[in-house]
C-alpha cells in the first residue's frame, strides 16, 4: 500500500471579545468556488506547529501570538480533489482570543492572492449560521464546532472534525 502524501497544516480559530471569528476569503483557482476558512497554512519542513502557527497569523492577518493557544481540533480530510497536489489534508487547530483588530499581514495583496485569499472578515456565529449564499465554510458546519467551543471552552483533547 503506498504512503499517503497529505498537506500538513495549522489553522487559528481567532476570536474577538464579541466570539466574532476571523476567516480568510479563498477563492479555488480551479472552479472559482469560495471557502472561508481560518487562517493558517501549511507546516514548512523543520518548523514546529505552533511555530507555523505564529509565522502563519504574523503573515495573513497580522496577529502577533506570544503565548502557546490550545489545540482544539483536528481534522483530517483525504480526496485527491481536496488539496492540489495532495492526497488530502490534515489541519490542526489552535484557540487565539484576542481583542478585534483591523486585519492587515505582512504579505501584500499580490503575495495574499498567489496563496489564493482575497480578503479577511470576521464573522459573527449566527451570520455563519443563516448565511445563504453560494461561498463554503472550512469545515463545512464550522458553526456547530464554533458555537460549542465558545459555549463549553476548550476541550481537554483536540476535537475530530470532518470535511
Amino acid at each position: 500500500m503506498a504512503t499517503m502524501n497529505l498537506r500538513r497544516a495549522v489553522r487559528a480559530l481567532v476570536l474577538d471579545e464579541a466570539d466574532r471569528v476571523l476567516l480568510c476569503r479563498h477563492v479555488v483557482r480551479e472552479t472559482g468556488t469560495v471557502v472561508w476558512a481560518a487562517p493558517g497554512g501549511r507546516i514548512e519542513r523543520d518548523e514546529t506547529p505552533l511555530a507555523a502557527l505564529r509565522r502563519e497569523l504574523r503573515e495573513e492577518v497580522g496577529l502577533v501570538v506570544e503565548s502557546a493557544p490550545p489545540h482544539v481540533w483536528h481534522q483530517e480530510v483525504v480526496g485527491p480533489d481536496y488539496v492540489a497536489g495532495y492526497d488530502g489534508v490534515v489541519n490542526d487547530y489552535f484557540l487565539v482570543r484576542t481583542a478585534g483588530f483591523t486585519p492587515r499581514g505582512a504579505l501584500t495583496d499580490e503575495e495574499l492572492a498567489a496563496e489564493n485569499i482575497h480578503g479577511l472578515r470576521w464573522w459573527h456565529p449566527a451570520d455563519i449560521v443563516t448565511h445563504r449564499g453560494r461561498d463554503l465554510f472550512s469545515p463545512r458546519d464550522l458553526a456547530t464546532p464554533l458555537a460549542a467551543l465558545i459555549s463549553s471552552g476548550a476541550p481537554r483533547e483536540p476535537l475530530p472534525l470532518g470535511l
